[in-house]
């Protein structure tokens, strides 16, 4: 063997070695898959900053569009986002997608649950009755003749993104997606907080959702906590901090 050609194998060996271990390193991101579930109020583009975090890292995200025309018809949108998942899954609800996740996560799927700013509902409640407003944007809300519930837009910024650029917080306070009424009054059917791993992304400047009522709710489902100083939409303001949660329920799964 010749010189030149010892130093092609030994280059030719290296080369495999790296791309093994570079593959190797990739496979365990790859095989999970993190779905978002916004809130009301917000669309699928709310988490932007999240999905763009997560997909760096080499997860697979998909972003589930809700109608937030009724508790059932939202859960119908998130399992037809979980049906084209493949592997495991780790399902993530910002706001009132908590409540969705909850009903959503049964799916055998889904392999741990995150409540981003969310609710964490029990079996038997609803949205409206477990988020009853105590130092909250409660007074601000709107509602619509035919039943959806807005913010006051005059008041959004203040109650849902006050630390969000001004811009973008004035542009989302006339972009609203309405939620019906009916989707806060549903009772949850089952929670599947109580057999899945659970992580709870509390936001302590929160005005949509009490930190206190957060801190309960994560408590008794015994979700691990993680406090960012934030307002109710801390995974605009906040994405690579929110997405290093998701990547730890990601890690912890696969």
């Amino acid at each position: 063997m010749t010189k030149t050609t010892q130093l092609f194998v030994v280059a030719a060996a290296l080369w495999i070695a790296f791309g093994s271990s570079a593959v190797a390193a990739e496979a365990p991101a790859a095989a999970v898959t993190i779905v978002l579930v916004h809130g009301a109020l917000a669309d699928g583009s709310s988490w932007r900053g999240v999905y763009e975090a997560l997909s760096k890292d080499g997860y697979r995200v998909s972003v589930v569009q809700n109608p937030l025309t009724g508790l059932d018809e939202d859960v119908a949108a998130t399992k037809r986002v979980l049906d084209q998942a493949g592997g495991s899954v780790v399902l993530v609800g910002h706001s009132y997608g908590g409540a969705i996740i909850t009903a959503a996560g049964v799916d055998p799927k889904v392999r741990a649950l995150v409540y981003v700013a969310a609710l964490q509902p029990d079996v038997g409640e609803s949205t409206g009755e477990l988020a009853a407003p105590k130092k909250t944007a409660g007074n601000d809300f709107r509602t619509t003749e035919d039943g959806f519930v807005f913010i006051d837009p005059g008041k959004f910024v203040a109650d849902f993104g006050a630390d969000l650029p001004k811009a973008l917080g004035e542009f989302m306070a006339h972009a609203q997606v309405p939620v019906s009424s009916a989707a806060f009054n549903a009772k949850l059917k089952v929670a599947a907080w109580h057999d899945k791993p659970s992580y709870a992304v509390i936001a302590t400047q929160d005005r949509a959702l009490d930190p206190e009522l957060a801190r309960w709710m994560a408590k008794r489902a015994g979700s691990k906590v993680s406090l960012i100083a934030g307002s109710h939409a801390v995974h605009i303001s906040h994405p690579q901090a929110v997405a290093r949660v998701i990547e730890a329920a990601a890690r912890a799964v696969q």
